[in-house]
């Protein structure tokens, strides 16, 4: 308990993250173990991917809102002096994301015959479930956010722990024990339930149940170009499911979806330092302070996962292999492709625009990176596959970010070298696509 206490909000957020990425990979580890067919897993991954789909943007939109605005609105406050009071703000930013919630279970309810876009959704008999597990998932969120604004780290990290071990267990279980694959969906739901009725017990806490049309209206307005750039910019993945879905089979989809992912820590620590760094940016008097920090925390990131990230390009393959098994040894190759996104994730542009309330820049620079991602992805999958999507995913994020960098710099007057440790960055990706590009040159003649 002593040396939970130790670790920051940033390390508590990134901790949380690293859990919740765990269990999802162990739950599909288990599976792949267990006498699961290839078609049922697709089924599993592609239920996932749908609820997602429909909720992801404005989760995301509505959380990062939130961070700068609990310390400076004009509602309430304009600038927290005693975070130890029930909060207004927590409630309302519940009563948004339950509002969200709901209508995206309507949403999925009226035009559910839509996601049959998805090749293989028309043969999920349990979809309805989906749709339940999207309504109960989505506000729990608000819990890991609580904890972080009342810099309660220690309390954070065992809720995850608790939390997600009884994920993995009711949802693997009856699955692997010979019940369908949809037990594993009425798993989530259970643990969604869990996990609402502990944030009721929050709210009750740390939130004082006030509901302000004016600070709904404030935080919709900085929430919007988020939602959007949201959509935009994390649709990538999306885009590229789509895209697979519409070329291939549920199984090819289920192999395609085991490879497209992230180095895990990278996307969840670069994730949990941004989030947990946003309401240092909140006022212009804590800038200079919170650009070192997150520098130096940058700094840190990359000396740590970036040597990983060049470990992982020579033993991908076996790694896949020994985690699932042979069938999916085509995800390897997709996933040696999506370790690039290293060189975009460990950037940290739009956290100072978020943190400024200047999100009308991050949804310009979304705008240019679907374009680039749907028009870069079909002309790359004539020649290269399953591989040309990921390529091209890899490069329209690093676009972006460099969007970003530019404006700080021109429009912000906030040089990269304040906030981006510029040679470890450009040393490290510079060693990174030598040897990407030694090694993969099989995997492109592949396809």
């Amino acid at each position: 308990m002593i040396f939970l206490k130790k670790i920051s909000n940033v390390g508590g957020l990134q901790i949380i993250q690293i859990l919740r990425f765990t269990t999802f990979l162990l739950i599909s580890i288990i599976f792949t173990k267990s006498s699961v067919s290839v078609e049922n897993i697709g089924y599993y991954e592609l239920s996932l991917f749908v609820a997602s789909a429909v909720s992801f943007f404005w989760v995301n939109g509505l959380i990062q809102s939130l961070l700068p605005l609990y310390n400076s609105n004009k509602t309430f406050r304009v600038l927290s002096v005693n975070k130890k009071s029930k909060s207004p703000e927590l409630f309302n930013a519940f009563f948004l994301l339950s509002a969200f919630s709901f209508l995206a279970f309507i949403f999925c309810i009226i035009f559910q015959r839509a996601f049959h876009i998805f090749d293989g959704v028309k043969d999920i008999t349990f979809m309805n479930l989906v749709f339940v597990y999207i309504l109960v998932s989505n506000p729990g969120h608000l819990v890991e956010y609580i904890y972080l604004l009342k810099n309660r780290s220690a309390e954070l990290i065992i809720y995850g722990f608790v939390t997600f071990t009884i994920q993995l267990v009711i949802v693997t279980v009856p699955v692997i024990t010979g019940y369908p694959i949809e037990y594993a969906v009425w798993g989530l739901i259970i643990i969604s339930l869990i996990r609402l009725a502990w944030l009721m017990v929050l709210l009750k806490r740390h939130a004082r149940f006030r509901l302000s049309k004016s600070f709904l209206k404030e935080h919709i307005a900085l929430g919007t170009p988020l939602i959007l750039s949201s959509l935009l910019s994390g649709s990538a993945q999306y885009v590229d499911g789509i895209i697979i879905s519409a070329s291939y089979d549920a199984a090819n989809f289920a192999i395609f979806r085991f490879g497209a992912k992230e180095f895990p820590l990278v996307i969840l620590l670069a994730n949990g330092l941004s989030n947990a760094m946003l309401p240092e940016f909140s006022t212009r008097e804590k800038m200079k302070n919170a650009l070192g920090i997150l520098k130096k925390r940058s700094m840190r990131l990359m000396h740590l996962l970036f040597p990983l990230t060049i470990l992982l390009l020579f033993f991908s393959k076996v790694i896949y292999i020994a985690m699932f098994n042979e069938n999916f040894s085509r995800s390897a190759d997709v996933f040696v492709v999506y370790l690039l996104l290293i060189m975009s994730r460990l950037i940290f542009p739009q956290t100072i625009l978020i943190g400024l309330k200047k999100t009308k820049i991050v949804l310009f620079a979304s705008m240019v990176e679907i374009i680039l991602n749907v028009s870069l992805s079909l002309f790359l999958m004539r020649h290269y596959g399953m591989v040309g999507v990921a390529v091209a995913t890899s490069v329209v994020f690093l676009i972006e970010k460099i969007v970003l960098v530019a404006y700080n710099y021109f429009n912000l007057k906030i040089s990269p070298r304040e906030y981006i440790p510029v040679a470890t960055y450009l040393i490290y990706s510079a060693l990174l696509i030598a040897i990407f590009l030694l090694i993969d040159q099989r995997i492109i003649r592949l396809h």
